[in-house]
């Protein structure tokens, strides 16, 4: 289950309101209703009815120790209501077994009512928090030493699209990947290769070393049970690679294994926020669609991130998303790239989310903010679908854990904007100095 029964009940209309808000169908939360409605008939028909049968039974051997003959016309009426009745029982049964798996289904459909303060709408209807950093020009004027070779007054450079910095760097290659796997499967080598390691690597020593996450490295497949937990299934389902042999899919984000390690645990109130860092590939089929963005690295099938995952108090997984959001924002200011913060609209921020943050990253040479982060609280959203529960105090009765996650930071659209805001007018592209410890170079220059 997601939307509880007991707030289902209580709150239909807000729960009603919290689909048409996110552009869902609200009759499913009345079909919902319907179903529990008929369930609780059926099961107080059957309470009522199972009392007879035992009345009944009690009178047959009442009868029987009086003396009455056990193949009697008493005798015979009575065992043929109580033989009535338990085919009405077992029919009863049948149906209330059919209910609740409908019930369940429903109320896995029905998305996750947003915050009260949540703007409601489309893109239009998101809203700048804040921003950081210079928004480049892709035309931008060119300066050099003074001097005889010092470039004319006016002269000017264009910054480039990254595929085109990739294509004279040597580090990636589209065709080669799609020769092997198909479109939106890059290949990356040399530098690029490199360059993907370094990101890596320097997000999970931030996550780790300063910000206290726990790093785990997860599986790149899971379960349906794993999948619909975090609820992927069955909203994002048709978006998921299936590995149809083994029932298996395959992640399309670490928020999934790593979220799924406590499912059906109970954890005690001391051992909250439980925080965790993951390096995992990434799988989404959706991407490429309607022919969008096919050019360079922007929207791929395959791609690489570090996800943040947090286990918190109810009370306090407000305040955890604004510090996670944070923890993305600095690798960022690290890196030098200008971003901004959205808070998400009602029909943006998807069917699991409270609250959701976008961050979106500068990207001078196609002129374009990209999203490299999405930081979320789904409050006890995916911990009823999993049963992650924790206990307030030792002793007392468990409840639902608040759960988070947030990118930290993915990789494709990260590599992007650095190699446009990064690049020089010879065509060299300057490493960030948090990234040349691991890459053992101050930059990359095209193949001599």
């Amino acid at each position: 289950m997601s939307v509880g029964l007991q707030r289902l009940r209580e709150d239909a209309r807000a729960v009603r309101q919290g689909a048409i808000d996110k552009g869902e169908d609200p009759a499913i939360v009345d079909a919902a209703l319907a179903a529990d409605a008929r369930r609780r008939e059926l099961l107080a028909e059957g309470d009522h009815l199972k009392a007879e049968r035992n009345v009944a039974s009690k009178a047959i051997g009442a009868a029987i120790r009086a003396g009455a003959d056990p193949n009697g016309s008493e005798t015979a009426a009575l065992k043929a209501r109580s033989t009535e009745t338990g085919a009405r029982i077992t029919a009863i049964d049948a149906e209330l077994a059919t209910v609740e798996a409908t019930v369940e289904d429903l109320l896995l459909r029905i998305p996750n009512p947003a915050d009260l303060d949540i703007p409601v709408g489309g893109e239009e209807a998101n809203v700048t928090i804040r921003t950081w950093g210079e928004q480049l020009p892709r035309i931008q004027p060119l300066s050099g030493e003074v001097g005889a070779d010092a470039p004319p007054d006016g002269a000017t450079w264009e910054r480039k699209a990254h595929w085109d910095v990739a294509a004279a760097l040597g580090i990636f290659e589209l065709d080669r990947g799609a020769k092997i796997a198909g479109s939106g499967f890059p290949v990356y080598r040399g530098l690029g290769s490199a360059l993907q390691r370094a990101l890596i690597s320097f997000f999970l020593d931030v996550h780790t070393r300063e910000n206290g996450f726990t790093e785990i490295w997860p599986p790149a497949v899971v379960n349906a049970a794993s999948a619909r937990g975090t609820g992927q299934i069955p909203d994002k389902e048709d978006q998921m690679y299936v590995v149809t042999r083994d029932d298996l899919y395959l992640v399309p984000t670490a928020e999934v294994p790593v979220t799924n390690l406590h499912r059906d645990e109970i954890f005690e109130g001391s051992e909250l926020p439980v925080r965790y860092a993951a390096y995992s590939p990434c799988f989404r089929r959706e991407a490429g669609a309607a022919g969008k963005d096919t050019r360079g690295i922007l929207r791929v099938h395959q791609f690489d991130k570090v996800e943040m995952v947090l286990f918190e108090r109810p009370e306090a997984s407000a305040a955890a998303l604004e510090w996670m959001t944070g923890r993305a924002e600095d690798l960022l200011r690290r890196l030098g790239l200008a971003y901004r913060v959205l808070l998400m609209a009602t029909r943006e921020m998807g069917f699991t989310q409270g609250r959701k943050y976008d961050i979106e990253v500068w990207a001078p040479g196609v002129e374009r903010w990209l999203e490299v982060s999405s930081c979320s609280n789904f409050r006890d959203f995916q911990a009823r679908r999993m049963a992650v529960r924790y206990r307030p105090q030792p002793g007392a009765k468990p409840e639902l854990v608040h759960t988070l996650n947030g990118s930290g930071l993915a990789l494709p659209r990260v590599v992007a904007a650095l190699l446009e805001s990064c690049q020089n007018p010879d065509g060299s592209v300057t490493v960030p100095e948090v990234l040349r410890p691991y890459l053992g170079r101050v930059e990359l220059r095209p193949p001599a």
